[in-house]
This record gives structure tokens, C-alpha cells and sequence, in this order.
């Protein structure tokens, strides 16, 4: 068996292979409500015989969304509206499906990527006024965001546990928390964007305690069986911003306190970062921290090819492999990874007699 199809565990769910499937923004959910779109595409990643599935962040308020269509799950609405896309993925497939819970933060109030995905002023249509640690933004020309109270603060941790519990009810397994990518959380970290001068604020300890204080949040109000990880951006690629060094400290507090995985990303910040992109580029940041912690290790980043994610996780650089754009482009990315390998992978017993002809081993029935 390849390193790449055996099976690993997170908190308590056992996943078949270490084939993740990142989140991906859809921007197409309407008042944060997700739609029929949503149930097609997710069905289809199901299929692909990932061992787990993430789906898109969604925002724990409605003024967390990163643009106007981004799903959430701030009300009944949208607990109801991702109940029937659980219901309708799990129906046919057994891959445990896990929710991104985000918070833009500064980042919030634009329009889609495919409309420009420009910040929108809170006076325009579909605008609103966005939060963050402080009153910084991302680039120069954003609009200003208010910098958040201690009571803010208060009731964004509270929002992230609702959050959870609303996944929770809607069928998910478990929930990742967004710490990634220059949204909120992310914020509160990085010295770049908190000039807060509060115990949210100034010393590494400080500018970890929003975080932590979500994480034991969720981690008290769930069940022990439900997954809870957390994506990080290992760097802003800026000097003087958040660090490999400080995201180390992070990763060791967080599997002391039962974190499931965590999911090693970069950039987002700033608009002054400065990344050094091409395949394998962030690998390294998972590799030094999967030397510290215990936990799994997700490391994700131009891992396209089966045999440089095989390469990966048997040289111990990271547990799991972290997949986005190339599922979209490929949803059937893992079957022909575990034919590359050598290997089999489950698939629902309808695809079965699509086996290519000299692969008799290929497919099991899922």
C-alpha cells in the first residue's frame, strides 16, 4: 500500500486515505443560504474518493462573509440550507464532510472574484462596514474597518461556537477553523494587522488568545467525537508579520489543548507580501511544524502531481495532502492518483465497470 492510501485518523473519525479535499469559496449562496449548486458540487468532490471533505468557509455572522455570496451559517436558515446538502452528499457517499468556519474580518464586503472581487464601501450595494483587530487594512485604498470592542470580541467567539453547533446539527463531522488567509483570526495574530495595545494585542501571547480562546470555546461546547482542526497561514511573506516561528508556538499550544489536525497554508495579509510560488512551496512550513506537534499535519500548495503527494507524506513531511484547484479541475484526482500508485480506492458501485482495462485491482466497492 502507498503512504499516500493508507488510512490515518483524525480525533476520532478514521479517514481511508490522506487525500484532503480544501475549502473552496463557490460565492454562490443567496443571504448566506446555500443553494442547489452547492448539493451538485459537492456530491461530485464526494465522489472523487478524497478520504475527507472541507467545505467552503462559512461565516459565523453575516458581516464575516468575504463577499455578499458567500455561504454562512449564522441561522436556522443557513443550518437548514446545509442540512439538505449533507443529507443529499451522504445519501450516496460515506466521506466524512467537515465544515470551514471563517470570519473575514477586514477582508469582508467585496464582490465575487469573477466580478473583480474589489472591496465594496459600506454605502454601496451589497457593502457593509467591516471589523477587525484594528483600524488597518489590507491595501491602502480598502475602506477602513472598525476596530473591534472587547465586547466585539466577546460576542465573535460566542458566534464561532454557535457555528459549530449549527455544523454540528446540520450533519457535519467535525468543523476547521479559519485562521488562515488574512481573515479575522488571521488578523489578530499577525503584528502587521493588530496594533491592538489590550490583552489582544502586543506580545505573541496576546495576539494568540482570540484564537485560542475560539478553539477551547468549540472544543467545550462539542461532543469529543466531533473533529475540530484549524488552517493557518504559516507566513504573511513580510518581514515583521506573522512568522513559521510564531506559528510553531501556536501549533504546540494547540495539540497540548486536543486539536484534530491542523491545515498549513500561507500569505493573505498583506498586500505587500512577498511569496516565492512553485511546486512544494509551502510544504516546508508543514514539514517544521509536523516536527513539533503531534497532531496530523495537512500541508496543501501546488501539490498536483500523485507521485510528489506519495513523495510528501512517506518522507514524513506531512500526514495528509491538501488538494483545491486541482479537484476542481480534476474531480477524479484520487482515482487516478491510486492508479499512479498502484493502489485501490473505494468508489460508489455504480462507477465500478469504468475500471480502465489492465487496472483489474483499481476499484473496490465503497
Amino acid at each position: 500500500m502507498s503512504a499516500l492510501f493508507s488510512p490515518i485518523t483524525f480525533g476520532q473519525t478514521t479517514l481511508a486515505n490522506r487525500i484532503i479535499v480544501a475549502p473552496m469559496c463557490m460565492y454562490s449562496a443567496e443571504n448566506g443560504i446555500v443553494q442547489p449548486w452547492h448539493e451538485q458540487h459537492y456530491a461530485t468532490l464526494a465522489q472523487s474518493g478524497a478520504g475527507l471533505l472541507i467545505v467552503e468557509a462559512s461565516a459565523v455572522a453575516p458581516e464575516g462573509r468575504i463577499s455578499y455570496a458567500d455561504a454562512g451559517i449564522w441561522n436556522q436558515e443557513c443550518q437548514d440550507a446545509w442540512q439538505q446538502v449533507v443529507s443529499h452528499v451522504s445519501r450516496y457517499s460515506a466521506t466524512p464532510m467537515i465544515m470551514q468556519l471563517g470570519h473575514a474580518g477586514r477582508k469582508a464586503s467585496t464582490s465575487k472574484p469573477w466580478e473583480g472581487g474589489k472591496p465594496i464601501a459600506a454605502d454601496q450595494p451589497n457593502g457593509w462596514q467591516t471589523v477587525a483587530p484594528s483600524e488597518s487594512t489590507f491595501a491602502a485604498t480598502d475602506p477602513t474597518p472598525n476596530a473591534l470592542s472587547l465586547e466585539d470580541i466577546e460576542r465573535v467567539i460566542n458566534e464561532f461556537v454557535a457555528g459549530a453547533l449549527r455544523a454540528q446539527a446540520a450533519g457535519f463531522q467535525g468543523i476547521e477553523i479559519h485562521a488562515a488567509h488574512g481573515y479575522l483570526l488571521h488578523q489578530f495574530l499577525s503584528p502587521i494587522s493588530n496594533q491592538r495595545e489590550d490583552e489582544f494585542g502586543g506580545s505573541l501571547e496576546n495576539r494568540m488568545r482570540l484564537v485560542l480562546q475560539v478553539f477551547e470555546a468549540i472544543k467545550a461546547a462539542v461532543p469529543s467525537s466531533f473533529m475540530v482542526g484549524i488552517r493557518i497561514s504559516a507566513t504573511d511573506w513580510v518581514e515583521g508579520g506573522w512568522d513559521t516561528e510564531q506559528s510553531i508556538a501556536l501549533a504546540k499550544i494547540l495539540d497540548t489543548k486536543g486539536c484534530h489536525y491542523i491545515h498549513v497554508s500561507s500569505s493573505g495579509l498583506s498586500a505587500q507580501q512577498q511569496l516565492k510560488v512553485g511546486p512544494n512551496y509551502q510544504v516546508p512550513f508543514a514539514e517544521q511544524i509536523k516536527a513539533q506537534v503531534t497532531m496530523p499535519v495537512i500541508a496543501v500548495g501546488l501539490i498536483t502531481d500523485p507521485h510528489q503527494a506519495e513523495e510528501i507524506v512517506q518522507q514524513g513531511q506531512a500526514d495528509a495532502i491538501g488538494l483545491a484547484r486541482g479537484l476542481l479541475y480534476n474531480p477524479r484526482w484520487p482515482w487516478h492518483a491510486a492508479a499512479e500508485l498502484g493502489d485501490t480506492i473505494a468508489v460508489s458501485p455504480q462507477y465500478l465497470r469504468c475500471q480502465p482495462h489492465g487496472l483489474a485491482s483499481l476499484f473496490k466497492s465503497a
